[in-house]
């Protein structure tokens, strides 16, 4: 079989992304331009699928179990016509860990974790935050979940483990995709090492 295709969505804005602060594995719900962005996927989704000549219900749906996700999910999917809740969650798809530091924001742990933020900026890739997990480590939970996959998929997740895909799939190189901003309200298409963007 060839290389399933992603359909990949970053789940839509939340009030902690307004302030800058790191969620990670905490349950943040959308705020009303999050909804507005997870209700734009859906019909970005619908005319790529249109192109393609495909039907969505052809296609597999799983999201983060983090309800910015879910609820990104479920909004994209009524834009799209379809059931809300006919998808799956798996936990692979949550956001990466940042463990104590979850809840702040970087210029305060400039303040609070000065050493600890040095290490990070200089190797993004491998540190681990007190308590969390690094970008290696988020890319190969994806790793294991794209290498479980048997057919084509839309993904409601989040920014980390988008990064940590790209990473596994060779689009971005390890040190580079740590880096990379994840638009919000965008459709990101994988396709092997392939990636193409729909806003």
């Amino acid at each position: 079989m060839s290389a399933p295709t992603v359909y990949f969505i970053r789940h839509g804005e939340t009030d902690w992304n307004v302030a800058g602060r790191l969620q990670g594995h905490r349950d943040i719900p959308l705020n009303d331009k999050g909804r507005g962005q997870a209700s734009h996927c859906g019909k970005l989704l619908l005319d790529i699928f249109a192109r393609e000549g495909r039907d969505p219900l052809s296609i597999y749906y799983t999201s983060s179990p983090l309800q910015r996700a879910t609820e990104t999910m479920e909004l994209a999917r009524t834009a799209m016509g379809l059931p809300a809740r006919g998808y799956i969650r798996d936990p692979r798809l949550a956001e990466i860990a940042f463990g104590d530091w979850e809840g702040s924001t970087i210029a305060l742990l400039h303040q609070n974790d000065p050493a600890r933020i040095s290490q990070r900026e200089h190797d993004k890739w491998h540190f681990v935050p007190p308590g969390g997990e690094s970008y290696e480590m988020c890319s190969h939970r994806m790793k294991s979940w794209y290498d479980s996959l048997d057919a084509d998929v839309v993904v409601t997740s989040h920014g980390g483990t988008c990064r940590g895909l790209m990473a596994c799939l060779g689009v971005a190189k390890p040190a580079v995709a740590p880096l990379i901003d994840i638009i919000q309200g965008e459709v990101y298409v994988f396709q092997g090492d392939k990636l193409t963007r729909y806003a």
